[in-house]
C-alpha cells in the first residue's frame, strides 16, 4: 500500500506540473521532492529509490541540452523532414497570409482571458454614428424591395445616384483619397442596416468595400494608380468588380485557366510590351454595370521579355470597361435577388503592362495579394449581411408571433413556436457577437484569416436556420410573395451567401481547421519553418526547442483535458463574474480537449489528415464554437454585463458547448486508429458526454424576450431599420407591438363577455360596440382593441394578383407579337 501511495504521489506531482505548464527543470525537481517526502513518510524506501532512478533516466538526458539535441532531436529532425509533406508555394503563401489573434489562445489549451478582455470595446465614432443616423436612414427610407426584386430587377436610378453621391462605395477608402475612411465596425454597421431592408442593396454596397479593386489598390497599387482610381471609386464615378471565378476554377483559385502572354503589340498607335489576355469569368458581382474590371489570371513570359522566368504565376490587373476586346456578358439572375451579376470574357485582348495592379514588378504576386486581402473582406461583408438579416428576423418574427392569434392565444405562446423563437433569438445573439468580433479584429490591425472563415461559415449557416424558423412561424404570410411579404425574398437569398466567397462545405471541411491547425498551433508552424533554415546548427536548435515545447504542450493538454473532465470544469482561476465564471471554465476544458485531439490527429495521421475532411471539419467546428463563445462573453462584458441579456447569452453558450462536445465526440468515434480513439475518449470524456442542449425553460425565456419590447430585444435589433415608415412594414409592426401587448388583458375581458353569451352581434366592430354598451370594456379599451385589430389586419394580410400581372413582360410582349389567325 505504501508503494502505491508513493507512485500515486509522483503521478500527481507530475500531473500538477503538466497542468500548470512548468518548466522541465521544475517538473524534475518537484517530482523528485515529492517522491522523497512521501517515500520517507510512508516508509517505502525501495519504491522511492526505483522511482528516483526512473526519473533520472528520463529527466537527466532531457535536461542535458547538448546531449538531447544530438542524440534525440537530430534523429527526429531527420525523420520529420522525410514525413512532413512539402508545402506548395500557394499553400505557403496562404499560411503566411493574415495574423493570429485570440484564436491562437483558444488553440493553446490554456487561454489567457485577460488578453481577450483587454481588447478595446468596439464603438462607432461620432461621424460614423451620424452617417448611420443620416444617409443610411435616408437610403433605407427610399427602398421598395418589391419594386427592386419584381418590377425593376435592379435598384432604381435615384437609389444608385444616392449611393454614389453619399460615398457608400467609398467607406473603406481613406479620406485623403476622397473616401469616408470608416472603421471596419462602421462598415459592418452600415451593411447590417441596409441588409435589414434589402439584400440586393446590401450586396451592391458590400462588393466595392470588400475584396476588389479598391482594397487591392490601397494595399498594392502604385501612387499613380491610387491617385487616379481611388477618388473616382470613392464618389462613384467608377464602379468596380473583381473577376476571379470561372467555369473551371471556383474554389480552387490557384488553378485559374485564364492566362496572359507577355508580348509586343500596338497600344495608342505605338508598339509596346504588354499582355495578350484570354479569360472566361462568371458570377462576377457588379460586372454588368462596372466601369473597371479587376482580373486575376496566370501570366506567362515565353519570350523572356521581363526576365528569366517563363511562368510568372497568378497576377492581378485593372481593366477599363472600354478596353478593346472586353466583353461584358448578359446578367445572371441569383435567386430573385437581382444585384448586378454576370460573366466577363475576352480572347486575345492586348493591354499594356501598366494595367497590372502595383505595376510590372507585382507580376506573379496575385495569389499573395488575394489571400492577404481576402481575410479582411470575408470578415465583414457576408457576416454583416447575415447579421442584419437575422436582426430583422428577430424584430419581424417576434412581433408577428405576438400579434398572430390561434385558438384565442398568441402563437408565440405555443411551445413549438417557442422552440423556433428561441433559436432565432439565441442564434442572432451569437451571430452579432461573431460579426462584431471579426470587425473589431480588423480595426485592431489584424488580418483574421481563421476568424474570417469562421464568421463567413457560421453567420451564413445560422442565418439559413433563422430564416427557416422565421418562415415556419409566419406560415402562409411568409410564402405568398408580394409587396406585403417582408420574409420571402430574404429566404430566397439565403443560399447565395452560403455559396459565395468560398462555398460553406469547403470552408468548413478544409479552411477553418486546415489553416487554424498550423497557424494557431504554438509549435507546428515553428517545427515546419525550422526545416527551411539553411544552417544545420541553427536548424537543429530551433527544431529542438519547438519539438520539446510541443511534447510538453501535448502532455499538458492531456492532463488538463482529463482533470477538467473529471471535475466538470469546476476548478481553476478564470475570468468573469459570478454568473459567467462557469462559462469561462467550460471553455478552458474544451480548449484543452481541442488542442489534445488536434495534436493527436496531426501526429498519428500526418499528411493523411488533409484528406480526412470529416475529421478536419469537426475539429474546425470545435475551434469555431470556442471562438464564437468567446466573442459572446466579450460582448456581454462590453455591454456592461446586462442581466436582461443573460437568457440570450446562456442559450447561445449552451448551444455552442453542446455542439463542441458533439464535434469532439464525432472525431473520437470516427478516428481510424481505434486504440488511440479509446485513449482520447478516456482523457476527453472520462464520465461520458454530459453537455446538453439549451433547456425548454431557457428557450421559453428567450422567446419571451423577443416577443415584447425590452432592453435586451433593443440590443438584439440594433443597426436594423425599424423606423415606422410607409415602406417598412416591420418598423410599423414594432411600433404597434406595445399596443398589442396592452390590448391582451382587454381582449380577455372581451372574450369573457363573448363566451358568456352577452354579445348578440356577428361582426367584430358591432361586438365591440355592444361590449362597451354593456360595460364589459371602457371606451378607451374599445378604441385600443379597434386600433390593434386594424393594425394587425394589415400585417397578417397577403397579396393577390391578376394572372396577367404574374406573367413576365418578355412573355407578354411575345404574345402580343404573334400574328392573329383568320377566323
Amino acid at each position: 500500500m505504501s508503494a502505491i501511495l508513493v507512485v500515486l504521489a509522483a503521478l500527481i506531482a507530475s500531473g500538477a506540473c503538466a497542468y500548470h505548464r512548468t518548466s522541465l527543470k521544475t517538473w524534475a525537481v518537484a517530482t523528485a521532492a515529492t517522491i522523497l517526502v512521501v517515500g520517507f513518510l510512508a516508509g517505502a524506501l525501495a519504491t522511492t529509490v526505483v522511482l528516483l532512478i526512473l526519473l533520472a533516466v528520463v529527466a537527466v538526458p532531457l535536461l542535458m541540452v547538448d546531449f538531447r539535441r544530438k542524440k534525440i532531436s537530430a534523429p527526429l529532425l531527420s525523420m520529420f523532414a522525410k514525413v512532413t509533406p512539402k508545402l506548395s508555394d500557394t499553400e505557403q503563401t496562404a499560411l503566411e497570409a493574415g495574423t493570429v489573434g485570440f484564436e491562437g489562445e483558444l488553440f493553446s489549451g490554456k487561454p489567457d482571458w485577460s488578453q481577450l478582455l483587454r481588447q478595446p470595446k468596439p464603438e462607432l465614432s461620432v461621424e460614423e454614428q451620424a452617417f448611420l443616423d443620416g444617409p443610411v436612414e435616408e437610403l433605407c427610407a427610399m427602398i421598395d424591395d418589391w419594386q427592386i426584386t419584381h418590377e425593376l430587377a435592379d435598384l432604381p436610378p435615384n437609389v444608385w445616384e444616392f449611393i454614389k453621391k453619399n460615398k457608400f462605395f467609398g467607406m473603406i477608402i481613406p479620406k485623403s483619397y476622397g473616401g469616408l475612411g470608416f472603421s471596419a465596425l462602421a462598415h459592418s454597421a452600415v451593411l447590417q442596416k441596409l441588409s435589414s431592408m434589402s439584400q440586393t442593396l446590401a450586396s451592391t454596397v458590400a462588393v466595392p468595400n470588400s475584396l476588389g479593386p479598391g482594397e487591392l489598390l490601397m494595399h498594392y497599387g502604385s501612387d499613380e494608380q491610387k491617385n487616379h482610381f481611388l477618388p473616382r471609386l470613392a464618389d462613384g464615378r467608377e464602379i468596380p468588380c473583381f473577376a476571379l471565378t470561372g467555369p473551371y476554377a471556383g474554389s480552387d483559385a490557384t488553378s485559374i485557366p485564364d492566362f496572359g502572354i507577355v508580348t509586343k503589340g500596338m497600344w495608342n498607335g505605338e508598339e509596346t510590351v504588354g499582355i495578350r489576355l484570354t479569360f472566361d469569368k462568371r458570377y462576377i458581382t457588379l460586372a454588368p454595370v462596372a466601369t473597371i474590371v479587376g482580373l486575376a489570371f496566370r501570366m506567362y513570359d515565353p519570350d523572356k521579355l521581363l526576365g528569366d522566368k517563363e511562368d510568372l504565376g497568378i497576377t492581378l490587373a485593372l481593366l477599363p470597361r472600354e478596353t478593346p476586346g472586353m466583353q461584358i456578358g448578359r446578367r445572371h439572375f441569383p435567386l430573385n435577388t437581382p444585384f448586378q451579376n454576370g460573366p466577363v470574357h475576352a480572347k486575345d485582348m492586348f493591354v499594356p503592362l501598366s494595367v497590372l495592379i502595383g505595376g510590372p514588378h507585382m507580376a506573379g504576386q496575385g495569389w499573395r495579394m488575394l489571400v492577404e486581402c481576402l481575410s479582411v473582406g470575408r470578415a465583414i461583408s457576408l457576416p454583416s449581411n447575415a447579421t442584419g438579416a437575422s436582426r430583422m428576423a428577430v424584430a419581424a418574427t417576434g412581433a408577428y408571433a405576438r400579434m398572430r392569434k390561434q385558438f384565442g392565444l398568441a402563437i408565440g405562446r405555443f411551445e413549438g413556436v417557442e422552440e423556433a423563437l428561441a433559436r432565432i433569438g439565441g442564434l442572432t445573439y451569437a451571430t452579432q457577437a461573431l460579426s462584431r468580433a471579426t470587425a473589431a479584429a480588423v480595426d485592431r490591425g489584424e488580418k483574421p484569416a481563421v476568424p474570417s472563415a469562421i464568421a463567413k461559415y457560421h453567420a451564413t449557416e445560422w442565418c439559413r436556420q433563422i430564416a427557416s424558423d422565421a418562415m415556419d412561424i409566419h406560415g402562409g404570410k411568409g410564402v405568398i410573395l408580394g409587396p406585403k411579404n417582408y420574409m420571402g425574398r430574404g429566404w430566397q437569398s439565403v443560399p447565395i451567401a452560403i455559396t459565395v466567397e468560398g462555398a460553406n462545405i469547403m470552408t468548413r471541411s478544409l479552411m477553418i481547421f486546415g489553416q487554424g491547425a498550423i497557424r494557431c498551433h504554438p509549435y507546428v508552424l515553428k517545427e515546419m519553418q525550422a526545416l527551411n533554415i539553411v544552417d544545420y546548427r541553427e536548424r537543429l536548435t530551433t527544431f529542438d526547442k519547438a519539438l520539446f515545447g510541443h511534447i510538453g504542450f501535448g502532455f499538458s493538454n492531456a492532463v488538463r483535458s482529463f482533470v477538467l473532465g473529471i471535475t466538470a470544469a469546476k476548478i481553476g482561476d478564470t475570468a468573469g463574474d459570478a454568473y459567467t465564471r462557469r462559462f469561462y471554465r467550460k471553455l478552458n476544458r474544451y480548449s484543452a480537449a481541442l488542442a489534445l485531439c488536434a495534436d493527436v490527429s496531426m501526429g498519428v495521421l500526418g499528411g493523411k489528415l488533409k484528406f480526412k475532411e470529416k475529421l478536419s471539419a469537426r475539429l474546425g467546428d470545435t475551434l469555431s464554437y470556442l471562438y464564437i463563445a468567446s466573442a459572446m462573453l466579450k460582448r456581454y462584458e462590453d455591454t456592461g454585463r446586462p442581466e436582461a441579456d443573460r437568457p440570450l447569452l446562456a442559450w447561445a453558450f449552451h448551444e455552442c458547448v453542446w455542439k463542441m462536445q458533439m464535434a469532439l465526440d464525432g472525431v473520437i468515434r470516427n478516428f481510424p486508429v481505434r486504440p488511440v480513439a479509446w485513449l482520447l475518449r478516456a482523457l476527453v470524456f472520462p464520465f461520458g458526454r454530459r453537455e446538453v442542449p439549451p433547456s425548454d425553460r431557457l428557450g421559453r425565456r428567450v422567446a419571451a424576450l423577443i416577443t415584447a419590447p425590452n432592453e435586451a430585444r433593443d440590443r438584439l435589433t440594433t443597426w436594423s431599420y425599424l423606423t415606422p415608415t410607409a415602406n417598412n412594414t416591420v418598423g410599423r409592426m414594432n411600433a404597434i407591438l406595445p399596443d398589442v401587448i396592452a390590448a391582451e388583458p382587454v381582449e380577455r375581458k372581451f372574450l369573457k363577455a363573448f363566451k358568456g353569451g352577452q354579445l348578440r352581434s356577428h361582426t367584430y366592430n358591432e361586438q365591440l360596440a355592444e361590449a362597451e354598451k354593456l360595460g364589459a370594456i371602457t371606451p378607451a379599451e374599445r378604441e385600443l382593441l379597434q386600433r390593434v385589430r386594424d393594425g394587425v389586419a394589415e400585417f397578417i394580410s397577403v397579396d393577390d394578383f391578376d394572372s396577367e400581372e404574374l406573367r413576365a413582360n418578355v412573355v407578354r410582349n411575345a404574345e402580343a407579337m404573334k400574328p392573329v389567325r383568320a377566323a
